[in-house]
């Protein structure tokens, strides 16, 4: 997940012994508020302690978890993070960070594929045209409702080139209805 947006190589944010976050590309002080967001439009950054130059990143990005877990965002169930915290001392520790860091890997992977897969199952289909179709009327029928749109009645009427497309989807649509009702016997 390094992605680079803005110069070369991550941001380093130095913390102050205040506990405030300074962020020295926009030389501007910041809050973890910031650095999450950062991290979800894959902005990489560094943390490090102002004094000792100290690279603390592992531990904010750990504060920022708890902060959003605190918030009623959890994502860690309590059974994993009693698995976690037993892994720690364990003679396997060492291959644990490696294997998370696939897993999320392979689940952002999938997650991607996924969308793309949906988004492209109605690209073209007829369900396609016609859920334009719907929103185009779903957008004349809110127009119609606003305050000064001129009267229904004052349309012009629909042209016999789309009417012959309106009836061609609606025998489209009744085929797919029957394919439908076969698949479901």
């Amino acid at each position: 997940m390094k992605k680079h947006n803005a110069g070369e190589g991550p941001v380093t944010i130095k913390k102050y012994a205040n506990r405030r976050l300074y962020n020295t590309e926009t030389s501007s002080y910041i809050t973890l508020e910031h650095l999450a967001a950062m991290t979800r439009e894959g902005r990489d950054f560094k943390v490090v302690d102002a004094k000792t130059e100290e690279d603390i990143t592992h531990n904010i990005l750990t504060q920022i978890i708890m902060e959003e877990e605190s918030r009623g965002q959890t994502m860690l169930p309590v059974n994993f993070l009693r698995q976690l915290i037993a892994m720690y001392g364990d003679s396997m520790q060492a291959m644990v960070p490696g294997y998370l860091e696939a897993s999320m890997d392979s689940f952002r992977r999938n997650q991607e594929q996924f969308k793309t897969a949906v988004e492209g199952a109605f690209a073209n289909s007829p369900f396609a045209e016609l859920a334009k179709r719907n929103m185009a009327m779903f957008e004349a029928a809110t127009q119609a409702f606003k305050p000064g749109a001129k009267p229904a009645g004052d349309a012009p009427a629909a042209s016999p080139d789309a009417e012959a497309e309106i009836s061609a989807l609606k025998a489209e649509l009744g085929r797919l209805n029957e394919k439908i009702e076969k698949l479901g016997k």
